[in-house]
């Protein structure tokens, strides 16, 4: 019997229902994956993933971050942060490091604990949707909260994000419906930064509109309104979708390994490392999408210049040749055997990952409080169709006595 070969598609409901069988096959049987249907390569492999994030001359942030932008084969114009090579990456990433200092985040602990106490407080432990109501709302009050957005909005920026990240099956583009949400999250920041500029505070937003960046020419000048939400969009968007993902996905997890929860019950200290185990046993961001700038040859398969290449750092945090029995769900694990891509690597490493982190460890010291024995529904866990993100939309459960 001949055996079918591997198929990746990224927008397909195989896919987004479970792709740690589809990621084995690769780099068992394709570490360089070519997609005659999306004509994308693919990285699947530890080595080739975290060699690939830390080399932007073969591998370029500048086209975009995912298929449609990159496959248009544009330097994209207003992408942000994420969307940049060096030197225009440096200059902006050495701004933001500024604004997020472990200090900065460190005095954001209270905020963090008094904001999960608010939305805990509002569920019935009797039956509640983990997602919807815990790990969707906390995470995007925070930063929007951070952002010095008004009360009455910040749920909102969260429906424009879900609104305009959602795929169907077979959905490489933009929906319609998503534009329209990307562009309205687009002009309320917009509007709000022209409105904070008359009454500056504490919030980043201002303390943006109060920075000074390193131009090519090496002046020092301010940023515009446009950059300044760009850099909105992009924490709004990271602030609500990661530590959500990751949360809703502990919540699974942990209900399959009750062992691994009885370890964090009888010890907190190893709420941290739980944190760790989760970005790589089943990251927020399964892939990123990088345009190849030369041509380069792995494993015997070229890569033209100017094609799309998935950078698949989920496929790579369960490779064997890089971690011991990874797909095993283990908090005591060996962490020095390899890099954790779980937030990226390289210069393009998440911005925020020391906030979602901390967010993560005071979430999951409230979980241990609140839910130290709960029960999931499965017949009612619903996965999330996105652009690079995976989790969980709904998780419904119950907390046992």
């Amino acid at each position: 019997m001949t055996a079918t070969a591997v198929v990746f598609d990224p927008f397909s409901q195989d896919f987004f229902n479970s792709p740690h069988e589809i990621y084995r096959r690769l780099r068992d049987e394709a570490p360089v994956y070519y997609s005659p249907e999306y004509d994308f390569y693919a990285l699947s492999r530890h080595d080739d993933v975290a060699a690939a994030f830390k080399d932007h001359d073969t591998y370029s942030s500048a086209y975009g971050v995912d298929l449609a932008q990159v496959r248009k084969g544009e330097v994209t114009k207003h992408g942000g942060i994420i969307a940049m090579d060096p030197p225009a990456h440096r200059r902006m990433r050495s701004l933001l490091n500024k604004v997020f200092t472990p200090r900065a985040i460190e005095a954001r602990r209270e905020l963090v604990t008094s904001t999960i106490d608010a939305v805990l407080g509002r569920v019935n432990p009797a039956g509640f949707d983990f997602v919807q109501d815990f790990s969707a709302r906390f995470p995007v009050e925070v930063m929007t909260i951070m952002q010095g957005v008004p009360e009455a909005d910040r749920q909102q920026i969260r429906l424009w994000i879900d609104d305009f990240l959602h795929r169907d099956p077979g959905q490489v583009e933009m929906s319609e419906g998503g534009l329209k949400s990307a562009i309205e999250m687009s002009v309320y920041y917009y509007q709000l930064i022209k409105a904070r500029r008359k009454d500056l505070g504490e919030d980043l937003l201002s303390k943006l509109i109060e920075s000074e960046i390193e131009r090519e020419d090496g002046e020092l000048t301010p940023l515009n309104s446009l950059e300044i939400t760009e850099f909105a969009v992009l924490l709004g968007g990271a602030g609500a979708e990661t530590v959500t993902k990751l949360l809703g996905t502990a919540a699974v997890v942990f209900a399959r390994n009750p062992e691994q929860w009885q370890l964090l019950l009888e010890d907190r200290a190893l709420v941290p490392l739980a944190v760790e185990e989760l970005l790589r046993y089943e990251a927020p961001a399964q892939y990123n999408v990088r345009r190849s700038m030369r041509e380069v040859t792995l494993h015997g398969v070229t890569i033209p210049a100017g094609k799309p290449v998935f950078l698949v750092g989920g496929s790579a945090n369960r490779d064997p040749r890089a971690w011991t029995d990874p797909d095993t769900f283990e908090l005591r694990r060996d962490r020095a055997e390899a890099q954790n891509l779980g937030f990226g690597y390289g210069i393009h490493s998440c911005l925020g990952a020391a906030l979602a982190r901390m967010e993560s460890v005071v979430a999951l010291q409230k979980m241990l409080d609140f839910m130290p024995r709960y029960q999931v529904d499965w017949a009612g866990c619903r996965r999330v169709n996105m652009q690079n993100v995976a989790g969980w939309s709904n998780v419904p459960v119950r907390v046992l006595d």
